[in-house]
C-alpha cells in the first residue's frame, strides 16, 4: 500500500507502514532524494523566520538541515547526536520516545555547539513531526544551551501535529488504518 501526495511541487508516493494492529503511517524518508530534498529546503526557507543557527537531529534531518544551511548561505549548523561521539566533551542529553523507534533512545548535544546557540535565535528542522516527542527534546537541549527557540519548522505534520498553531511545515500527512484508508 501507497500514499501518494505532492511535497514541494513534486509528486511521491510513500509506502505505509504498520505502527499498531489498527495504526499505519507513511514513510517519508528524505534519504537519497536529492531532488525533494533540494525543493523542501527551498520552500521551508521561503516560511522560515530569522534565525542565526539551524538544529536538528540525526539521522533523516541531516541532508534537509545541511541543504537548507547550503541555499541559505549559512556557515555552520548544528546536529543532535542519537550516540556521543568521542569528541563530544560535557555532554547535554535528553530521553526521547519517538514513533518511529521502538524503544527509547537518548539525544545528545555536544558543549562546543551548545556554547555557540547560547543567547542566538534557532530554528529546530525535522523531517516529520508526529507525537512531537523528537521536537520536544530538541527544545529541551536549546533550551539548556541558552539558545532561544524562533521556530519549529518540517516537511510534514502527521496526525495531530497539523493541529499545533507553534509548527510550520510544508504538507499535512494522515494516519492511516490498516487498509490504507485515511484515518
Amino acid at each position: 500500500m501507497k500514499y501518494k501526495m505532492n511535497i514541494a511541487g513534486l509528486d511521491r508516493e510513500l509506502p505505509l507502514c504498520k505502527v499498531t494492529d489498527d495504526l499505519y503511517i507513511g514513510a517519508f524518508v528524505i534519504f537519497g532524494d536529492a531532488e525533494l530534498t533540494v525543493a523542501c529546503a527551498r520552500e521551508l526557507l521561503k516560511k522560515a523566520p530569522e534565525y542565526d543557527y539551524l538544529i536538528t537531529a540525526e539521522a533523516k534531518g541531516i541532508p534537509l538541515i545541511h541543504e537548507m544551511a547550503r541555499q541559505n548561505g549559512d556557515d555552520f549548523y548544528v546536529l543532535v547526536r542519537k550516540n556521543p561521539k568521542l569528541y563530544m566533551q560535557e555532554v547535554f542529553e535528553v530521553t526521547v520516545n519517538s514513533i518511529t523507534t521502538a524503544k527509547e533512545q537518548k539525544l545528545y548535544l555536544d558543549k562546543a555547539d551548545a556554547d555557540k546557540m547560547k543567547g542566538k535565535r534557532i530554528l529546530i528542522i525535522d523531517d516529520v513531526i508526529s507525537t512531537g516527542e523528537s521536537l520536544s527534546a530538541i527544545e529541551q537541549l536549546v533550551e539548556k544551551a541558552g539558545g532561544n527557540i524562533v521556530g519549529k519548522m518540517t516537511i510534514l505534520a502527521e496526525g495531530d501535529a497539523q493541529d499545533r498553531e507553534d509548527i510550520i511545515y510544508l504538507e499535512k500527512l494522515p494516519l492511516f488504518n490498516p487498509d490504507g484508508t485515511v484515518k
